[in-house]
């Protein structure tokens, strides 16, 4: 999995042999849009409209095909609308992403094993974090912000991590995962 944040809430994922692209209208100035959509499999916007609903607290993620299944079509990424300003992602064989701009969903337990993604302004991604952090840990939190907001967040979240690790997007810049 590759996360390339370009601000805000615009964001290209690689992840399960395919391109996603995230708020690509919403791409800040100096992106050309149509590049940034260039090869994309699917786009969709942060708040998930259009997108099938989840209930995130029940979704388990899709297992790898067996052998048995060998010969049928591979399997294609879905991205699920897990609420207000979160989508989630499930490509087999890669961790469940979750990407939050808005609220936090209740989350089952696969989300031992997430990346979840929060965007946003210092004081919302800290609160997202620390919800998150408190009800269902991931493996991996990452934020998305300004530096100054992205160190805020850091600074209320980094005693609280118990295990989860924390990165944060610089934009333009691909983090692999």
């Amino acid at each position: 999995m590759k996360l390339t944040w370009f601000g805000g809430t615009t964001l290209r994922i690689h992840i399960g042999g395919q391109i996603l692209v995230m708020d690509a209208g919403a791409a800040p100035e100096g992106i050309d849009a149509a590049e940034l959509v260039s090869g994309a499999d699917m786009q969709f916007e942060s708040h998930g409209n259009g997108l099938a609903d989840v209930d995130a607290a029940g979704w388990k993620p899709r297992r790898p095909a067996r052998l048995l299944d060998e010969g049928k079509a591979p399997e294609v990424i879905a991205a699920l609308r897990a609420g207000q300003g979160a989508v989630l992602v499930d490509a087999v064989g890669e961790p469940p992403l979750l990407l939050v701009t808005d609220t936090l969903p209740v989350l089952g337990r696969w989300a031992d094993d997430a990346v979840v993604v929060l965007l946003g302004d210092g004081e919302r991604i800290a609160a997202l974090g620390q919800a998150l952090l408190e009800a269902s840990p991931p493996k991996l939190l990452v934020l998305g912000g300004k530096e100054s907001d992205v160190d805020m967040a850091v600074a209320a979240l980094r005693d609280r991590l118990d295990g989860t690790g924390l990165m944060a997007l610089e934009p333009a810049m691909a983090l692999e995962v």
